[in-house]
């Protein structure tokens, strides 16, 4: 029998846990009411959205506008690039290292301290030899660190994983120094691919723009779908050169597909949420979007400072940092807290209002704020 009590304190909680949700890289402001019918049909995008299986029920055509969406908005050559909707950003690093692997099989991956737990965790399960590098304070890479490491190996072939918005202060790594260090070497032989789950779609609209996609330069890049764009069910898109993808593909007569994404069986309603979305609002209501965001987090700095609060961002980035705060403050807000620094990050449903109310928290519990360097 169902309990329903469960279900309705699940539901509560649900809610009610919704509502203060600053630290955490999630968009909550969507509405996919119109696709509630695809929640009867089970959407399996079986094998390769590019190649239709002999299984009929899947969003193979929206996946594919949503991966060719992307595609052109991070410069992909025409006719030179794949990709796939994945369960979210961690997939997207793993696949992409995974190709670097095939491709480089003897490659050592380097990657910053700053970088996102899953790359530790893939390099792991992929078993390929890695050095992490030191980032600077604000998060990015430290290049010149970067540039002694790779010297000290350069008859092994270098898989670089860029940062796009690092997880604590939106740092971006910029391919153009790192580039600039693999010519300086002579390296021959070399992967990149760029983490950009958060940012890359707000760093696609920066002016000027970063230099970190794949016509920077990136062998792949990929996205996380639920944070930016927002979806209920956790999703990302990655991009790849072609030529890549082709090294590990294989055809499986099972399916009358081809096997080229790391599960088998893929959530198809993930892709109808995503090409929904952008869909409805395009390129320009991405941009103002970004823009929205851009302003919640200007506000949010200023108002930290006019408060006392020792606050900092980096450029184009909706993060602002600032001391961390306690427990009673960083639970209400969900505030993720690392170190010596916790942050806000202002997606789209995060407003002024709420900037405003997380600042007299801090206030009224007598903060000891300190400078960041």
């Amino acid at each position: 029998m169902l309990d329903k009590a469960r279900l309705d304190r699940m539901i509560t909680r649900m809610r009610d846990n919704t509502e203060n949700f600053l630290g955490y890289p999630v968009s909550k402001d969507f509405d996919y009411a119109e696709l509630a019918e695809l929640l009867n049909y089970p959407l399996n995008n079986l094998g390769d959205p590019f190649v239709d299986s002999t299984y009929g029920v899947h969003s193979n055509e929206m996946e594919r506008d949503v991966v060719t969406f992307f595609a052109d908005l991070f410069r992909a050559k025409k006719d030179s690039w794949w990709g796939y909707v994945t369960n979210g950003g961690s997939e997207g690093n793993l696949y992409s290292l995974y190709l670097a692997r095939e491709k480089y099989p003897k490659g050592i991956v380097y990657y910053s301290d700053s970088t996102h737990y899953s790359v530790r965790k893939n390099i792991h399960v992929l078993d390929v030899e890695s050095i992490a590098i030191k980032s600077q304070h604000n998060g990015e890479i430290d290049y010149d660190d970067l540039h002694q490491t790779i010297s000290t190996h350069r008859n092994s072939p270098v898989i670089i994983v860029a940062n796009v918005g690092t997880t604590m202060s939106e740092a971006v790594d910029d391919l153009k120094q790192i580039k600039a260090i693999l010519k300086d070497l002579a390296i021959q032989h070399y992967y990149i691919h760029c983490d950009a789950a958060l940012s890359g779609i707000i760093n696609a609209f920066a002016k000027p723009k970063p230099c970190f996609d794949m016509s920077d330069g990136a062998d792949s890049i990929t996205i996380s779908g639920h944070k930016f764009i927002g979806s209920p069910i956790p999703c990302g898109v990655t991009i790849v050169n072609k030529a890549n993808r082709d090294r590990i593909a294989l055809a499986i007569s099972y399916t009358g597909s081809l096997d080229t994404t790391i599960t088998g069986s893929r959530n198809g309603h993930s892709p109808a949420f995503l090409w929904y979305t952008i869909n409805k609002m395009g390129k320009e209501g991405l941009q103002k979007r970004v823009e929205g965001c851009w302003d919640t987090a200007s506000y949010a700095m200023d108002e930290m400072q006019k408060h006392g609060i020792q606050c900092w961002k980096n450029k184009n980035a909706i993060t602002v940092v600032f001391p961390p705060q306690p427990e009673e403050i960083t639970q209400k807000w969900q505030l993720a807290t690392e170190e010596s620094m916790t942050h806000v990050i202002c997606m789209p449903n995060v407003t002024k209002e709420q900037i405003d109310a997380l600042i007299l928290d801090i206030a009224d519990h007598g903060n000891k704020y300190f400078p960041v360097d």
